[in-house]
């Protein structure tokens, strides 16, 4: 073999090792690359005599052409007497003529047109079978991120469009007004107020939006008759919306967490259950409430609005006043309704939503290794279609309820099904948004094989990562407003890191602090959409809201930090939670002291105001 043909060997399996570490660019159709004038074969690069290897590469604006740039220099700079030139062409299809005429050495062409030159098809088609030979193939599949074809996640769109169309239907029916009728005649204290409005929230606990939407609507005037401040009621609000979904094992929340892990040893709704003890942060914000509304705990900016709303009669504190004269209620279509129109169809959701769940995990088959066994059915359940088949059969019951109820019309009941879908298009985008970013991050990125990877040698530190989670998935949340998206990052990486057949219970309460981490950021965050539904729904101004939740939102995550060390250490579900509830009371209670002793005066006004209304009222 002559010395020239030796250079052009060794310089053809360089040009490959070089392709292979700059790139991964193949199979999937570039269409700058193809760009190509197809009536004439001759149109692009014009080659010299004194080249001794030619790279056809692309359009100067497509990928193929830097990467057989770099190739070309430097197989040049390895040997002084190899010239190796890289040319502009058309694309694919001209460097495939250019291969099968033999004016280039080398060249980039996908694979469905690299076969049309070898068979004489589609742009070869008047022209001769080309004899081509492939280098490698540099990118065995193509990456389709294709959220919405999965069945799994499009039964959770159904049921959020279908919990959209039913607070619609509800608020029609008279269902919210009738709650909040009854609850003003009920209710005779602040701290009965608050407990009411979470008890309220926890009871709807199915959705995030669902509970915002209801919630928010039912209280006002309630709290509102008991001088509650609008940003307080968003604060109670928006603390039991999404902490009470989380821990929910039939909520959109445990669909889309479920969903988000995939584990060969353990099923995603099994997972979520497992974790609902760990989650510190959603716990202790509903304990906290609790407290607050018993003792009368108030700091922080949300003193000085509760402060104006018992003490001056403003509500508000700042001058903003949104929805204002928006406070009005619908009725049934003829006057009727009850606090059943509100209570029935929420009892029923949940109802139909767990026997969708245990059927699709094999209750009723008789062919299942679960049937009659409700558990295991249900943390074999598919999450998705379980909630979709539950909340259309808890729709249709609505449906039929208040035309037998007579209190809303069978045309106007019908227009709640496009006001419903309107009112859930916000969170149906971002789920789909975090479903697309999950996917990617898992399928693209590898982030959970990287960090496993980073973190396979960190010996007894594993036990700290708990708490770590904790924190990146609140900067996460805070960052990017969604905690669906949050979880939708770090749960894969979480199940990487910890190996549940290994590390169950690690692995458990690493899924339950990412949960919490991505609440938490979401909490703080002014750009979240339940911190904006939480708003929306007290009828607070937005920032007033930011702003006086965040004090009480980074007093939690305190504890709750602090919380995950301790449960990564002791591992134990039952002392671990005892000592996060003695914790987050402590807590409160030390806070307490320190801002009676500071603000006396504040609370000694307050107190005497609330005597003075109590009189007036009763």
């Amino acid at each position: 073999m002559k010395e020239k043909d030796m250079k052009k060997l060794f310089a053809l399996l360089l040009a490959l090792v070089m392709a292979l570490s700059l790139v991964a660019c193949g199979e999937k159709k570039d269409d700058t690359e193809d760009k190509t004038d197809d009536s004439n074969p001759s149109t692009g690069m014009e080659l010299t005599q004194a080249t001794d290897l030619v790279i056809a590469t692309g359009g100067t604006s497509g990928a193929w052409y830097p990467i057989g740039v770099s190739i070309a220099d430097t197989l040049t700079n390895v040997d002084n007497n190899l010239f190796v030139t890289s040319e502009v062409t058309n694309g694919g299809v001209e460097n495939a003529r250019l291969l099968g005429t033999h004016a280039a050495n080398v060249g980039f062409v996908n694979s469905d047109t690299a076969y049309f030159a070898t068979q004489s098809e589609d742009a070869f088609a008047s022209e001769p079978a080309y004899e081509l030979y492939g280098l490698a193939n540099l990118y065995d599949s193509v990456l389709e991120i294709a959220v919405l074809a999965d069945s799994g996640n499009m039964g959770i769109i159904v049921f959020l469009v279908t919990l959209g169309i039913m607070v619609d239907l509800m608020n029609k029916g008279g269902g919210s007004e009738a709650f909040g009728r009854w609850a003003k005649k009920t209710v005779h204290t602040r701290c009965g107020a608050q407990l009411l409005t979470m008890l309220l929230g926890v009871l709807i606990f199915v959705d995030d939006y669902f509970n915002c939407l209801t919630v928010g609507a039912v209280m006002r005037p309630v709290t509102e008759s008991h001088k509650i401040s609008r940003a307080k009621l968003a604060y109670v609000i928006d603390s039991t919306a999404a902490p009470v979904c989380m821990i929910a094992p039939v909520s959109s929340w445990a669909a889309a967490v479920s969903g988000y892990v995939q584990s060969p040893s353990i099923n995603g709704i099994e997972l979520f259950l497992k974790q609902i003890p760990w989650n510190y942060y959603c716990l202790l914000t509903l304990l906290m409430i609790v407290v607050i509304s018993l003792l009368n705990i108030d700091y922080g900016s949300m003193l000085t609005h509760e402060y104006n709303a018992q003490v001056k009669d403003d509500l508000f504190t700042t001058p903003e006043r949104p929805f204002a004269g928006d406070d009005e209620y619908e009725t049934g279509s003829k006057g009727k309704s009850s606090v059943l129109d509100l209570i029935l169809p929420v009892i029923v959701l949940i109802v139909t939503c767990i026997v969708g769940l245990i059927y699709t995990g094999g209750y009723y088959d008789a062919e299942s290794e679960y049937v009659g066994d409700f558990m295991g059915a249900f943390s074999n359940a598919s999450s998705g279609a379980g909630l979709a088949i539950g909340s259309m059969l808890a729709l249709v019951f609505t449906f039929i309820y208040f035309w037998l109820r007579g209190a809303i019309g069978f045309e106007k009941s019908f227009e709640s099904v496009p006001q419903g879908f309107i009112q859930m298009i916000a969170p149906i985008l971002i789920l789909t948004f975090a479903w697309t970013l999950c996917s990617f991050t898992r399928n693209a990125m590898y982030s959970a094989d990287f960090v496993s990877n980073a973190m396979a040698n960190v010996g007894d530190l594993r036990m700290f990562l708990p708490a770590i989670i904790f924190i990146i998935g609140a900067a996460i949340g805070f960052a990017t407003g969604t905690s669906w998206g949050t979880i939708g990052i770090m749960a894969p990486i979480v199940v990487s890191v910890f190996n549940y057949d290994v590390e169950p219970i690690l692995c458990t309460i690493g899924l339950a602090a990412a949960c919490s981490g991505g609440v938490m950021g979401d909490h703080c965050s002014p750009i979240s959409d339940t911190t904006i539904m939480a708003s929306a729904g007290a009828h607070c101004y937005h920032l007033n809201h930011v702003f006086t939740q965040i004090p009480y939102a980074l007093t939690v995550a305190g504890v709750s930090f602090v919380s995950f060390i301790l449960a990564g250490l002791i591992q134990n579900v039952f002392v671990n939670l005892l000592i996060a509830v003695a914790l987050m009371v402590g807590t409160l209670l030390v806070i307490r002291a320190i801002v009676a002793k500071k603000h006396a005066g504040i609370f000694a006004e307050m107190a005497e105001a609330n005597k003075a209304f109590a009189h007036y009222r009763y």
